[in-house]
């Protein structure tokens, strides 16, 4: 998909995702080297995007599988439409087991899940496996067994191989740790939060009707915020959201007034609201 490291970034930026030299680095060697990524760092800060971008640049599909806890094989691979089958077995009562059970277990009645859908066709295609630490450890074995050798068994229908291999993007919260032996499977790539200037540059590109100063302030104060002992700091997204407020409001500089009022938009616990509210200090930023 991609002809070097400066191209990833050029195209993703095309998108609206803004990479910084490691993202873009890593991006071009698992497609490169045909590898799943494996994207970890705290919630909003693109790990998500990321897949969606490069879809969008590749004109590729993407199928996402969103993990949680009890998501399991028939969730993630495929299922048999069952009720379907009863009909067909209802409408051919004259027909024997056997005649029967050839054309139930057929594609027919076969329904696709992610994992599935991902490997068949010629299509390109970006598989999204987000959030994967919410899912529970069985379900490692059986992406082992996907992304290894991108294929799957189906008892009935027997081995489906993938003609064209998706790009796959596996991400995680890192709220448990994930297997050894799927790190093994994938290239690594942390997104923390952005310095400075990058998320400077994130929230001019998303908010283009924020002036230079105030976007510097918004991102000023924000990381101001992430330097204090909350229970969730801020993240890229929620810097967003709250140049997208300042804008909606017509505050043209950030006084405490403002500020007081909209902190709700980036922190999400009361506590830490009071606790910015005590320490925040506009004047020395």
């Amino acid at each position: 998909m991609f002809t070097s490291v400066d191209d990833v970034s050029a195209r993703l930026a095309e998108t609206g995702y803004l990479a910084s030299p490691a993202v873009a680095t890593t991006v071009f060697l698992a497609d490169r080297l045909g590898k799943p990524l494996l994207v970890e760092g705290p919630a909003g800060v693109g790990k998500t995007e990321l897949a969606k971008a490069v879809a969008e640049v590749a004109g590729a599909r993407l199928v996402r599988l969103q993990c949680y806890e009890g998501v399991d094989e028939s969730r993630a691979l495929y299922e048999w439409n069952h009720a379907k089958q009863l009909l067909r077995i209802s409408a051919g009562r004259d027909e024997t087991w056997d005649e029967a059970r050839t054309d139930i277990f057929s594609e027919e009645f076969l329904l696709t899940r992610p994992l599935l859908t991902a490997i068949r066709g010629d299509d390109p295609k970006v598989l999204l496996i987000d959030e994967t630490d919410k899912a529970d450890v069985e379900v490692e074995g059986l992406l082992l067994e996907v992304l290894s050798d991108f294929q799957v068994t189906v008892p009935e229908l027997g081995t489906i191989t993938a003609t064209r291999r998706p790009f796959v993007v596996l991400t995680s919260n890192a709220s448990r740790e994930l297997s050894e032996a799927l790190r093994r499977r994938c290239l690594f790539l942390y997104i923390g939060f952005p310095d400075e200037e990058l998320e400077r540059r994130i929230v001019r590109l998303k908010v283009p009707g924020l002036d230079e100063a105030l976007a510097r302030s918004v991102v000023r104060v924000v990381g101001a915020l992430r330097a204090m002992d909350l229970r969730k700091v801020p993240s890229v997204a929620e810097t967003v959201d709250w140049a997208h407020t300042l804008l909606a409001l017509g505050a043209d500089s950030l006084d405490e007034t403002v500020v007081r009022a909209t902190l709700g938009v980036l922190l999400k616990h009361q506590d830490d609201v009071l606790k910015a509210s005590a320490k925040l200090d506009l004047d020395a930023l």
